[in-house]
């Protein structure tokens, strides 16, 4: 069948409110099938015809293609198209003329819960002590724990016990309020009063209130790719359309945004430290993203995670130099102390206070006080700061251990990043080497790190692992990457085509550009030659975006 058969149009009535281009474009389609609009074989316009023509993206038209098809109501063939089912499923009693009164609707989900259904999080690795790199574990040995045992009984005795007992805040603990406030202006620079704190039990929590607050169905925003995954989860949970931007050395490129979907309604970005790549995000990549937000009537949700960690540097909050009101600041106690706390926080506008307190008074009713009790005087009394102190030293003393130690066992098949922010390093791997099959037999010998490409949303980029440096000393790093490294070369071996480093894989650098590097022997000056056509001091990704993001 020739490729230029013609195609039968598809014609959809408007989309109602409250309903989410998803549903919406696979019920019409369906009902045009069922109902005979749409006959058996004929052919359907294109993926990009279609999204133009109704003004959505193409990654809904593909989702929604894949799942008729799945149904039995669509059928591709290769090399000429989409076309309509010749033996389509029958149709359902609610697409069928009824000859009897209706009876009551089948038990099942809403649509809201399949929605929630479909989107759960990463499945997370179990809790045993053995295992290195793990992105989600802290430094928990690292806590001093005497000191915030001694600081929650103390709040827990005598009639300021008793009161901790009663009923919580929607927003919060008042103390806990006010010493954020400060907290923030002190540390980050932002100035606020602790009326526009709100107290949440992590960044998960905290966006999924903003979503409830501002987002509705349909609505379109950037996420940076690759990127925290949980984000994506709680947005399409929502009904949300997520636009995949991608990252390079200079934070989220606002260009690529904007060509993609310039009237998004929100952006979630970690400017300070980005997750996983470790970047911080430019002075300009700050102004462009601000500007954009200002022009386009956006929200910025700036992710402030691991903000503190950086010893030599710590970038400027988007939230400090936002002029417009755009930003919404969020961080979270659960990385920075221990997981299980569950406390984070929002820093809203004035005029979200109030619609906050409502959704909190529903959806949660009363917060916790203890543990917000104890980690207010944990601030207050300055241990805090020296907790945080003593991180910097720490993180910094294994992310060096992790790079020495992969330089002088994994030369010729890893290359490490140099970014010195975060508690994650990512390693390049040869080209050649799968990076899934990488995990897979790491993981046997108990080494969790994760792959890069499960952490993307659309983009393709070189093979590499991400290593988490907060749940492992020296001594368990160093022991880790010799068993990773036998891992490497027996798998180098077994492929073969495996490209060791001295033909030089490219890795990122902070400057922006691609650097070709040798370890761990060669000391000169790296060079900066064009890749795959792409100059120098160009995008250190840019080799690997797909057409899309070019």
């Amino acid at each position: 069948m020739s490729n230029q058969e013609p195609t039968s149009p598809v014609v959809l009535r408007p989309r109602a409110t409250g309903v989410t281009l998803h549903s919406w474009l696979y019920d019409e389609i369906r009902t045009a099938i069922l109902q005979g609009r749409l006959t058996p074989g004929l052919k359907l316009p294109s993926r990009k015809a279609l999204a133009r023509q109704y003004r959505i993206s193409v990654t809904t038209v593909v989702e929604v293609s894949e799942k008729l098809m799945a149904h039995g109501y669509l059928e591709a063939k290769a090399g000429t198209g989409t076309y309509v089912r010749r033996a389509v499923a029958a149709a359902p009693s609610e697409d069928r003329a009824p000859t009897a009164p209706a009876g009551p609707r089948p038990k099942g989900l809403s649509e809201r819960g399949r929605l929630l259904a479909s989107q759960p999080l990463p499945d997370l690795p179990g809790n045993h002590p053995v295992a290195t790199f793990r992105l989600d574990r802290p430094a928990l040995d690292s806590l001093s724990i005497e000191t915030w045992n001694r600081i929650a009984g103390e709040r827990r005795r005598g009639e300021r016990g008793l009161e901790l007992l009663a009923h919580g805040e929607p927003l919060g603990f008042p103390p806990l309020r006010r010493a954020l406030a400060d907290h923030v202006r002190r540390t980050r620079g932002i100035r606020c009063d602790a009326g526009q704190v709100v107290v949440t039990s992590g960044t998960q929590h905290s966006l999924d209130l903003v979503a409830r607050l501002l987002l509705d169905p349909g609505d379109q925003i950037w996420v940076e790719d690759p990127g925290y995954t949980p984000v994506t989860s709680i947005l399409r949970s929502q009904g949300a359309e997520v636009v995949a931007v991608p990252v390079d050395a200079r934070g989220i490129d606002c260009a690529a945004g904007r060509r993609r979907c310039p009237l998004a309604r929100l952006a979630y970005v970690t400017p300070g430290c980005q997750f996983p790549l470790g970047v911080a995000m430019s002075h300009e990549r700050r102004r462009n993203l601000l500007q954009w937000a200002t022009e386009a009537g956006a929200w910025v949700f700036e992710d402030d995670h691991d903000s503190l960690l950086p010893a030599d540097r710590r970038p400027q909050t988007l939230h400090s130099l936002d002029r417009a009101g755009s930003v919404i600041y969020s961080n979270s106690f659960n990385r920075m102390l221990f997981p299980s706390l569950r406390l984070g926080f929002l820093i809203l506008p004035p005029a979200f206070i109030e619609p906050a307190a409502a959704a909190l008074s529903i959806t949660q009713r009363y917060q916790p006080t203890a543990e917000q009790a104890a980690l207010a005087d944990f601030i207050v009394q300055g241990h805090f700061d020296q907790h945080m102190r003593r991180m910097r030293e720490l993180y910094g003393d294994r992310r060096q251990t992790l790079i020495e130690t992969g330089r002088a066992e994994l030369g010729d098949l890893m290359t490490f990043s140099d970014s010195a922010a975060g508690r994650q390093v990512v390693g390049w791997l040869a080209t050649g080497l799968d990076e899934a099959e990488v995990c897979r037999r790491a993981a046997a010998r108990q080494i969790d790190a994760v792959a890069l490409a499960s952490l993307t949303l659309k983009r393709s980029l070189p093979p590499a692992l991400v290593f988490g440096i907060g749940a492992a000393d020296g001594r368990a790093i160093r022991t880790a990457i010799r068993r990773l490294g036998r891992v490497l070369r027996v798998l180098a071996w077994q492929t073969k085509g495996a490209r060791p480093m001295q033909e030089k894989v490219p890795a990122p650098s902070t400057d922006g550009s691609w650097v070709q590097t040798r370890y761990p022997s060669e000391q000169r000056p790296r060079p900066q030659p064009q890749i795959s056509g792409t100059p120098a001091g160009s995008s250190p990704l840019a080799p690997a975006l797909s057409p899309r993001y070019r």
